[in-house]
């Protein structure tokens, strides 16, 4: 079978500890996460973990199995794109030493972006989107010198419902 994209959706209390252990079941499987955040949900007290993997079916299975067996874990649910909406946040620090007629001003239009701040020696420009948008922007932008770039990795929300309410509530899912 060839790897594939999945994105790992976690849902945990908040529990001192529980990053490592959750990295950990990844570092024993030598298994390499693509993107990883975590943030509040809707539903106070839980947690949820966006990761991102390449492996696979049979090798995500496994690993969301282990997962689920982590104190503290909810439930972890296996999404594929097609089940997703997802976007990333980067910055980008550019140089206003190559700032040419307008070039960087249609650059930053063209690709949806907003301009943060503007200093004498730099420019800090904003770009919401899919991973690839994010990446054509930083190669549209670096032949007027980047400076700085980051990127906040792919925060995620399942199109289908995860029932994660039920689950709390001792229903079955």
């Amino acid at each position: 079978m060839e790897p594939q994209r999945f994105i790992l959706s976690i849902f945990t209390e908040n529990r001192i500890g529980l990053l490592h252990r959750i990295t950990t079941i990844f570092t024993r499987r030598h298994v390499n996460i693509d993107s990883l955040t975590t943030s509040e949900t809707e539903i106070e007290g839980i947690y949820r973990f966006i990761v991102v993997v390449k492996l696979t079916e049979e090798e995500v299975v496994k690993l969301k199995k282990q997962i689920d067996k982590i104190i503290g874990v909810i439930q972890a649910f296996v999404l594929r794109e097609e089940d997703i909406v997802e976007q990333e946040l980067a910055l980008y620090k550019v140089s206003t030493e190559n700032l040419v007629n307008g070039t960087i001003e249609r650059i930053i239009r063209e690709n949806h972006a907003r301009v943060l701040n503007i200093e004498p020696e730099f420019i800090m420009i904003e770009k919401t989107g899919h991973p690839g948008e994010t990446m054509d922007l930083f190669h549209l932008l670096e032949p007027y010198g980047v400076q700085g770039f980051s990127r906040s990795g792919i925060i995620a929300i399942s199109k289908k419902p995860l029932n994660i309410r039920s689950y709390l509530n001792g229903e079955m899912v």
